[in-house]
């Protein structure tokens, strides 16, 4: 539809030409004394069309050829840009593939018409350098893999300073982020913390980074620096699951096993978050480690509190072994020389045995506790019944020595 009103549009047009041209009677007249020349008004305006357009054809034609020059400059850029290209393809696949001596090949010919790129045109100069310093990391990651370690430096520094010229601070972050990397393949702990700390804030909270600060911390036995990156990256969701629950237990774990005296596990406690302190493995770690370190009994229980509420629901989320150390750990406690009668503890531990009376571990628990009070019946009572039906060897060992010295202390007594 549109090319027929086009048509019609353009056979009217000449159709009008035609009618004026036709009963146009105008002349133009010039005069040059002594001389005077006629012409027709449609010869004059046929003359200046054909005129313009002849001028118009010649300035293109000569803008054409006196833009020769550049088009040829264009041309010669683009061939080079297209072969820094393959070569970059090349190195990346190389470097992939593990080829890396033909990849730092590539690279080193991919720098070379860089070079050139950057001397012939200076209207894309940031791009240029963006594009020299991309390749310049890559050649230290050949270098790196290679285990060239001069090289590999060399090629970062002039990177860093090509990125530091043109101000690309994003840029600038991930150069210091590879060589935080490389640095710790190298088991190079303080150089990799030298690279994370000049990176930008932003670039400091990134998951990339925070993992970077993970293994170096680990790398250097911190586990307290560990486990507060561990938080950050389970923060940022940067595990699958509950693994990151679980790499934060450990290093929990580690952090409780480090101190020498009861105040050092005390502070090392306190620099436990209250999700951390309320896993039973690590409850129990710590209670025991300050039992063994001379520490405070009331303190270890109030550390088990939590494991303890779990215990007496049912033992939901506590393994068995952990409710027979649970048993162990309390026990212990109980019998420390500077441990003083706790009457909360043995409410808590009556409540829960009338409420679950067939619970052999709470039996020997209550056991523990009246032997504690010197309630030497009722410690014997709990005791036998416990003996008769845990599955715990050693406390069903325990168990019938607590009753065999119940025994003989009561006929000594007799006697």
């Amino acid at each position: 539809m549109r090319v027929v009103i086009w048509l019609l549009v353009l056979f009217a047009v000449a159709a009008g030409g035609a009618l004026f041209v036709s009963t146009n009677p105008g002349t133009v007249s010039v005069f040059w004394p002594p001389y005077r020349v006629d012409l027709s008004l449609n010869f004059v305006l046929l003359a200046l069309v054909l005129g313009f357009l002849v001028v118009h054809a010649a300035l293109r034609a000569f803008a054409a050829l006196s833009g020769l020059p550049a088009q040829a400059r264009r041309w010669r850029s683009q061939q080079r840009e297209r072969a820094v290209q393959g070569h970059l393809v090349d190195a990346l696949f190389s470097l992939w593939g593990g080829r890396f001596v033909r990849a730092s090949d590539s690279l080193r010919a991919a720098l070379t018409l860089q070079h050139a790129l950057v001397e012939s045109d200076s209207s894309q100069a940031k791009q240029q350098v963006l594009l020299g310093a991309a390749l310049q990391t890559l050649a230290a990651e050949a270098q790196h893999a290679l285990q060239k370690q001069a090289p590999r430096d060399s090629h970062r520094a002039q990177a860093l300073q090509l990125l530091a010229d043109a101000g690309a601070q994003d840029a600038l972050d991930s150069v210091h982020v590879r060589a935080a990397r490389w640095a710790l393949d190298d088991n190079d702990v303080p150089g990799a913390r030298g690279w994370l700390q000049q990176l930008s804030q932003g670039a400091m909270r990134r998951a990339v980074s925070l993992r970077l600060r993970f293994r170096t911390a680990r790398l250097a036995g911190e586990n307290l620096e560990a486990l507060v990156t561990v938080r950050q990256l389970i923060k940022h969701k940067a595990f699958r699951g509950g693994t990151g629950q679980t790499i934060a237990q450990a290093l929990a774990s580690e952090l409780l096993r480090a101190p020498r005296d009861a105040q050092q596990l005390a502070r090392a406690w306190g620099q436990l978050e209250s999700q951390e302190k309320d896993v039973p493995a690590v409850a129990l770690l710590g209670a025991q480690r300050l039992l063994e370190l001379g520490g405070d009994s009331a303190l270890s229980r109030e550390w088990l509190l939590p494991v303890w509420e779990l215990f007496v629901r049912g033992g939901d989320g506590l393994t068995a072994d952990q409710q027979v150390r649970l048993v162990q750990v309390l026990e212990s406690g109980f019998g420390a020389t500077d441990a003083s009668p706790d009457t909360a503890w043995l409410a808590r531990i009556e409540s829960a045995q009338m409420a679950q009376p067939r619970n052999h571990l709470l039996q020997y628990l209550a056991g523990a506790m009246c032997a504690r009070m010197a309630l030497w019946g009722k410690a014997e009572h709990f005791f036998k019944q416990a003996s008769a039906g845990l599955n715990s060897v050693s406390l069903q060992r325990e168990a019938q020595a607590q009753v065999q010295r119940i025994q003989q202390q009561r006929s000594l007594r007799g006697s």
